[in-house]
């Protein structure tokens, strides 16, 4: 969920800036902590796991990964499907109540009431 807060907040800070440094400077905290915390988000997962799916074969990639073949192993298109499903499910709620609920409630809840 916090991946797509901080994606989302980055395209709301951005979008808040005037010139190409503004938006530039705005986007660099959520981005760096979206990098550090390692956080997984469905678009970003649609192109990496089929790339590993691709590559899980190759001596090179297995021996720069670190990773044992038994983990390897595990990387599967179930296995795809099921991390994607949670990731878009986590990145839908992440957008829609950490961000956009937040906003209407800081904003516009009392928009409707005014004439």
């Amino acid at each position: 969920m916090l991946a797509n807060a901080l994606v989302c907040l980055a395209v709301w800070l951005a979008t808040g800036g005037r010139s190409l440094i503004d938006k530039v400077f705005a986007i660099i905290f959520p981005i760096s902590a979206f990098v550090a915390n390692a956080f997984e988000h469905s678009i970003a997962n649609a192109y990496l796991v089929p790339i590993g799916l691709l590559l899980k074969e190759e001596p090179e990639v297995v021996k720069a990964s670190g990773l044992a073949a038994d983990q390897l192993a595990k990387l599967d298109g179930p296995g795809f499907l099921n991390n994607l499903a949670a990731a878009t499910l986590g990145n839908i709620v992440g957008g829609a109540v950490l961000v956009g609920l937040v906003y209407w409630f800081v904003y516009l809840r009392g928009e409707g009431s005014r004439s």
